[in-house]
């Protein structure tokens, strides 16, 4: 976890000294969305999206560029490992824990909007997606305070490994691996 803690304050200093406004979370979680929506692993304009939503259509700057590429070479790789690897980008467990909240928050949000830019057609998704989806759209409306205690810590965690175990979720089901497109019949449209 230590990794993506320092990976997660390092990318938002970044972005800040680039005036974007955005966090990490978010960023990693539309790159998760989109991945998890049926994107291709080894789709090229993945960032282009990621302008026009969080920059206003501007292109990043070479420096971000290059953090934005590493965040996704290292999501994609731990969604196509085997054991559930999926490092959510959050602040670190000694912030705050409204902090950390809020930040999952935005991760969700940022996951969702990926999702939705690569997955239009739900009818194919499997229950556990669907309800998986579901309670990401009302996880993403939630903004009540939580009490620094040991029975909020412990809510957030469980809400934190849910949100993980369901981002891989999406991805096994509906994401797609080189060999998996492979393997698909080329379509002309």
């Amino acid at each position: 976890m230590n990794t993506s803690t320092n990976l997660f304050d390092t990318l938002c200093a970044l972005l800040e000294r680039n005036d974007i406004l955005t966090s990490a979370a978010e960023v990693q979680g539309m790159i998760c969305g989109m991945l998890g929506g049926g994107m291709p692993l080894e789709c090229l304009d993945w960032m282009e999206p990621l302008a026009d939503f969080i920059n206003q259509g501007e292109s990043f700057s070479p420096e971000v560029q290059n953090a934005f590429k590493k965040l996704y070479d290292d999501t994609c790789q731990q969604l196509i490992e085997s054991d559930f690897a999926l490092s959510l980008c959050l602040p670190e467990d000694s912030a705050p824990i409204n902090e950390r909240g809020q930040a999952l928050l935005t991760w969700v949000q940022g996951f969702m909007l990926g999702f939705g830019l690569h997955q239009a057609d739900l009818t194919g998704c499997s229950d556990d997606v669907k309800e998986g989806l579901e309670d990401f759209a009302e996880i993403a409306r939630m903004d009540e305070e939580m009490s620094e205690d040991e029975e909020s810590e412990q809510a957030l965690f469980e809400v934190m490994e849910y949100i993980r175990v369901t981002a891989m979720l999406c991805f096994n089901e509906l994401g797609k691996s080189p060999e998996q497109q492979q393997g698909e019949p080329k379509t002309v449209h």
